[in-house]
């Protein structure tokens, strides 16, 4: 093998491998989506037992969900750089 195809096979795995990691890395995107849901589901319970707290009920659940899903942002952008950006294939 001459030292361009072990490149080119190096490339693959990378590339491969960058993907594989890319898949893996939106796993948790899994988590705010079940944590937000569970959010809203005991929002609405809670406004149900107490309608003159909804306004502050409804300002609380939206802050918290806007902070759970930065984790899923976060895991999406590190997705994204591994398959669009990856300084790793341009080495070779």
């Amino acid at each position: 093998m001459d030292s361009t195809s072990v490149q080119i096979i190096a490339k693959a795995i990378v590339a491969g491998l960058s993907a594989l990691g890319a898949g893996c890395g939106m796993i948790g995107g899994l988590g705010p989506g079940i944590g937000e849901g569970y959010a809203v589901g005991k929002a609405l319970e809670s406004m149900a037992r107490q309608p003159e707290m909804q306004g502050t009920i409804t300002t609380t659940m939206f802050m918290g969900c806007a902070v759970a899903e930065t984790t899923g942002l976060y895991s999406l952008i590190i997705a994204l750089i591994l398959i669009f950006a990856n300084p790793l294939l341009g080495q070779f």
